[in-house]
């Protein structure tokens, strides 16, 4: 398995509610959106590419859990 295969299988759990969302899941979305925005200044083609609303409502719910 890929490093970037890891991280979506841990968001894919944390989404499907068969794992925690904890550090392991913020920092796996935190890697997946650097990709993201990676991809988004080598081609136009991925300019409007984002996350699902429910990515970003866990990106939220991991970031809240690392602060508070």
């Amino acid at each position: 398995m890929t490093g970037m295969d890891s991280h979506l299988r841990i968001v894919g759990e944390s989404l499907a509610g068969e794992r925690p969302v904890d550090e392991q899941t913020c920092a796996s979305v935190a890697i997946l959106a650097e990709r993201l925005e990676r991809l988004k200044q080598s081609s136009g083609l991925f300019a409007d590419i984002t996350f699902s609303p429910h990515v970003k409502k866990l990106k939220r719910q991991a970031e809240a859990l690392v602060m508070g």
